[in-house]
């Protein structure tokens, strides 16, 4: 039988209008459970479940998110890699090594060379004659500070960490006062728990007559940890107390002299050089006539004075410096101790020092490897002699060297002098590190 078109075209009107209402009726009016794959539920503080939001909008207790599992899956990784990433820095924190911090106080001239010379700190400003000096340097696991200048004055230098160097002049009288009211203020320091750990970087007595800091030291009841002490010291126990380089006169401005190809390799037109205070009754003197009766005057530069000078003025600087740059060897006799500052100049632009290797009155230490024990235990390439009438035979045997050897000699001298600072740094680090911070 035939359905009339108008019949059926009727019948698919009715079935889509029936579809429509019954789709339209799920949607909003059937309350049956709809699976939680397909639904979040977000619950509104202080809104009953259904009803209306602010402003009149009407909202659903449930409303369906079809990418919840998604967004759960891709949130748990998310915060796995975080705590991942924070255990991952916390075990590199945890082996970094530890650093320290160490603040240095330059209350003597030495203070420079340990500085600059030795740990090669930079030191600002450049201005040798400024007021105030301060530089910061890393080596091995501390952070070195460094202050110095007139205007450094107690209770005034920026103290931001609890352990300190003290860098003090013990030579005479005057100097010994100063340096024990820089002692008695770092004291009060300690007892008020603001300073934990102290180290004296200390110019010795030339007789090794040292007696005023000894109260001081931590084994006498005192609160100094370490002394590193310039000149032979018979307390030196490479315990808690260390012997120091002397140094360069960094008080007559002597600066640091970084070696070059024409310092190493130029024709140096003297064979040695003496400039210097000639005292009566030393064996200065007996130099002096070594070299006027020797006739090798001509083949040395000399210049004698009878009274020590402080100070070297501008123009007396460069011609000692002039003189050890040209000469291939440095007279060195003995003064007050046997460890003088020409000895280190003269290393410092590859002259080799003659040294009088005598030792001189007082009450430093007189062991078989005394004076200078501590250049000897270096491997200082010194000559050594013990009377300057030694000296013509020496002078004889510079004027056979090749300019080949003698350049070879040079270079040696010069690398011995830079390995012996890098010795000296690394011990004094090593040193500071295990008896300041080997507890923590």
């Amino acid at each position: 039988m035939k359905i009339p078109k108008r019949k059926l075209f009727l019948l698919i009107i009715f079935a889509y209008v029936a579809f429509s209402l019954y789709a339209a009726y799920n949607v909003f009016f059937s309350t049956r459970v709809i699976s939680r794959v397909h639904r979040v539920v977000k619950k509104e503080t202080g809104a009953p479940a259904g009803g209306f939001r602010d402003g009149g909008a009407p909202f659903l207790a449930d409303e369906w998110n079809p990418w919840e599992d998604e967004q759960v899956e891709y949130n748990s990784a998310l915060n796995k890699k975080r705590e991942a990433f924070k255990q991952h820095l916390g075990r590199i924190d945890k082996n970094k090594p530890k650093r320290y911090k160490v603040q240095i106080w330059g209350k003597a001239a030495i203070g420079l060379y340990l500085w600059e010379h030795i740990l090669e700190g930079p030191l600002n400003p450049t201005d040798k004659v400024a007021q105030w000096r301060e530089g910061e340097l890393q080596t091995g696991k501390t952070d070195f500070s460094f202050y110095t200048g007139p205007a450094v004055v107690q209770g005034h230098v920026p103290l931001d960490m609890n352990s300190l160097v003290l860098v003090l002049n013990g030579r005479e009288q005057q100097k010994v006062a100063y340096s024990t009211r820089w002692l008695e203020h770092v004291q009060t320091l300690v007892q008020s728990h603001t300073v934990s750990h102290v180290a004296v970087v200390l110019l010795g007595n030339e007789h090794c007559n040292n007696d005023w800091i000894g109260p001081h030291l931590k084994r006498n009841g005192g609160f100094v940890d370490l002394l590193f002490v310039v000149y032979d010291s018979p307390w030196v126990n490479d315990k808690d107390v260390f012997q120091w380089p002397l140094g360069v006169a960094t008080y007559r401005q002597f600066p640091m002299i970084r070696p070059n190809a024409q310092l190493i390799t130029s024709n140096r037109p003297y064979l040695c050089n003496f400039l210097g205070t000639v005292y009566k009754n030393s064996s200065r003197e007996t130099l002096m006539h070594v070299l006027q009766h020797s006739g090798l005057e001509k083949e040395c530069v000399t210049a004698a004075r009878e009274k020590w000078l402080p100070q070297e003025t501008a123009d007396s600087l460069r011609r000692y410096q002039t003189a050890l740059a040209q000469s291939e060897l440095t007279l060195c006799p003995v003064g007050i101790n046997t460890e003088c500052y020409r000895i280190y100049e003269a290393c410092s632009y590859g002259s080799v020092p003659v040294v009088e290797d005598v030792l001189t009155p007082g009450t430093c230490a007189a062991g078989p490897s005394s004076p200078l024990r501590l250049l000897k235990a270096a491997g200082a390439p010194f000559i050594f002699i013990s009377d300057w009438k030694e000296l013509p035979a020496i002078l004889e045997r510079e004027r056979s060297m090749s300019q080949e050897q003698r350049v070879d000699r040079r270079r040696r001298l010069l690398e011995w002098y830079s390995g012996f600072r890098q010795q000296m740094k690394e011990r004094f680090t090593e040193v500071i590190e295990e008896t300041f911070f080997k507890s923590g």
